[in-house]
This record gives C-alpha cells, structure tokens and sequence, in this order.
C-alpha cells in the first residue's frame, strides 16, 4: 500500500517518462509535489523502490525506471479471515460539468472524520458526478474523507466516498456512523458480541468499542472519487 505522497510522486514520474522519455529532476519533483526540500524526495523514491514500484538505472543521470502501477481497486491483504472494501475507483481532474446519461449527480454532504459535528454531513456543499455502474439501486450521498485512518484500506485524506444511505450494516463492512449522536466517522464496524467496534485502518488509531444503543449506521460505503491535481 502506498501513501498519497508515494502514489502522487510514482504517476508524476510515470506521465513526465511516458512525455518526453525522460526521468523529472529532483527539483521539478520537489515543485510537483509541494515539498520542501530534495530529501523527501530521497525517501519517497527509496520507499517505491523497497515496493518494487521504481528501479535506479546505474550510471545514467536522471535515470528512473517505473516497474509497476499500483492498481487502484485493490487493496493491501487483510490479515486473514477478515474482510476487506476493495472500491471503484474514479480518476479525474473534475466531474464534468453536467451528469451523461450512465452517471448520477450526487449531493456531496460535507467531510468526514472521526470526531466531525453531525451537522457536518446534513447539508449539500457541492454536487459531483458518479457513473451508474458505481451506485446500484438505493439513495446515495457523498463525503470528501479527512485524516489517514483507513488508509490500509486504500482511502486517503481528500478522497470523495460514495456512501449507500442504510441503517443497517454486516459485520466487516466499512460505513459512516454516528458515535452517540454526536460525531460521524468513517470506519470499518465489527460486531463483538452486544458490543459494537468501530476499526480504523491504520495502526496508528485504536479500536473504539460502543454499545449497540451508542451507534447509528448511516450508510455503507461503495465507491470512491479520486481527484488529481
């Protein structure tokens, strides 16, 4: 699994080699990504070459060799017997201006994190456009995603999710729920006998575990919107 700033810098790599044939110098990565100096670029492209993402030709300046493309709709393994959101994903600068025929205008709600007010996500802030194939039957809304934490699960901070408006939920399925009426988040949910646990996927957060009565499913997640700029 890659982070944002490992996948943004791989494509970055890749488009400006497939352009002009040419490996991108250090700086005008440093200037793509928005870094502030060479050496985060050292240690992204030392993190996609232990990945197998990127080989340094030997004695060649500027010498860059993309391997392989992550695939965006998969997932890193889960540990076993567990399940695993493995989204659609849309690639894109913008949607377009006005829905085709084969895609929905969707209201996009707000952000959402742990800790998010509840009326984060109860008004329209935006609209954006979702292929048919993505959605199925029911209502759906959209949510722009804030912070890291299910990032193993191949979500990241500035992702737009499709959610499936529902209040009722499978064991290992990731949704929006409301903590005790109070807070949305987004995460994986697991029922524990009459517990309820909410998991990130990230290590760097806990579990939080709740009583059945403490939380309420607002919807299932299906698709995901990823914008590059």
């Amino acid at each position: 699994m890659l982070t944002r700033k490992q996948h943004e810098l791989l494509m970055f790599i890749h488009e400006r080699i497939k352009e002009t044939g040419v490996s991108p110098s250090f700086d005008e990565m440093k200037e793509a990504l928005d870094l502030a100096s060479k050496s985060g670029i050292h240690r992204l492209i030392t993190a996609l070459e232990e990945r197998g993402f990127l080989r340094r030709l030997a004695h060649r300046a500027r010498a860059l060799e993309v391997v392989k493309l992550p695939q965006q709709a998969t997932t890193a393994a889960p540990p076993q017997g567990r399940q695993t959101f493995k989204p659609q994903v849309v690639e894109g600068d913008r949607a377009p201006a006005a829905p085709a025929p084969d895609a929905r205008e969707l209201s996009v709600l707000g952000r959402i994190a742990a800790g998010t007010p509840i009326d984060a996500i109860q008004h329209e802030r935006d609209k954006l456009v979702v292929p048919e194939s993505m959605l199925g039957a029911g209502e759906h809304f959209v949510l722009e995603v804030q912070g890291d934490s299910m990032i193993n699960a191949g979500i990241y901070d500035g992702d737009y999710v499709v959610i499936r408006r529902g209040s009722t939920a499978n064991s290992g399925e990731i949704v929006v729920a409301l903590v005790k009426g109070e807070e949305a988040t987004l995460k994986r949910l697991r029922k524990k006998g009459a517990s309820i646990a909410l998991e990130a996927a990230n290590p760097a957060y806990e579990t939080r575990i709740f009583g059945p009565d403490q939380i309420q499913v607002q919807g299932k997640l299906v698709g995901l919107i990823r914008r590059y700029h």
